[in-house]
């Protein structure tokens, strides 16, 4: 077990990393030296959006390792161009194996992922395997052949950008509301952190693109720790039932409450150790 680190040594440093087409954003707490856990949000969202609404909080793990946290093209903080083949989850795995390159060089690190990063961290960790230890997936979205009903509603989400702009989305958003355990979060917000020009090739990349197919996942040899809820129709807990049966080393975790989704942070803590 790695030593835990004083309160002092955690210190934060941001930076930027620059890509083909895009400039990264990224922030590092934790004492330099010290393993990394690299985390990928979800689509549409941000390190800022995430913050405000109060999940997928992982500061538990810099207890023992240094915790990097990035915006992925044209989300946030991060640059990117209006191309839907930049946002496809390959390509989005390919900005984080640079960033693991540019952070630590001479080590594997610990990937986690929420939604889009899950797939983003799954997609990278097949390219490059040596390049982790360890996997977090946090609510991987609905996939496969249950996928085909989403592309449509991404495609004419794009549609509806591009001929009532942004807020158009934002609304029919709030209309819909967060899944049925995050309704005791009043700071919850469905509001997106992508520049309004990116959204239309943002979402029809999202709907191009989906999970590796779960028979290639069975070549993966890192430990898993998938985290989950039950009742979210696009992170559907059927998904990540099928990937803990296909990855070699998962354990899975499903979470029936908000308490339950805050121990997230120290059950991955707990995982890396």
């Amino acid at each position: 077990m790695a030593p835990a680190l004083p309160p002092a040594e955690r210190a934060a440093a941001a930076g930027t990393l620059t890509r083909p087409h895009a400039t990264l954003a990224y922030s590092v707490t934790g004492r330099p030296g010290a393993p990394l856990a690299v985390h990928a949000h979800g689509a549409l969202s941000s390190r800022a959006h995430e913050r405000r609404a109060g999940l997928f909080d992982w500061t538990a793990l810099t207890a023992t390792h240094r915790l990097a946290r990035y915006d992925a093209r044209g989300h946030g903080a991060s640059t990117g161009r209006a191309v839907p083949a930049d946002y496809r989850y390959p390509g989005l795995a390919a900005d984080l194996l640079a960033l693991c390159d540019h952070l630590s060089p001479g080590a594997p690190v610990t990937g986690l992922g929420a939604s889009m990063g899950a797939a983003t961290v799954l997609w990278a960790a097949l390219e490059r395997p040596e390049r982790f230890d360890r996997l977090v997936l946090a609510i991987p979205a609905v996939a496969w052949a249950a996928r085909e009903p989403r592309r449509s509603g991404l495609r004419a989400a794009a549609t509806l950008v591009e001929r009532r702009g942004r807020s158009a989305l934002d609304a029919a958003a709030r209309i819909s509301g967060p899944p049925a355990v995050l309704a005791e979060v009043p700071q919850y917000t469905t509001e997106f952190d992508l520049p309004e020009p990116l959204l239309p090739a943002a979402l029809r990349a999202a709907a191009e693109s989906d999970l590796p197919e779960p028979a290639v996942l069975r070549a993966l040899p890192h430990p898993v720790l998938l985290l989950a809820w039950d009742t979210d129709p696009l992170h559907p807990l059927a998904t990540a039932r099928t990937l803990a049966a296909h990855l070699p080393d998962a354990r899975l975790h499903v979470s029936h409450t908000l308490a339950d989704v805050r121990s997230w942070g120290r059950r991955a803590a707990d995982f890396l150790v």
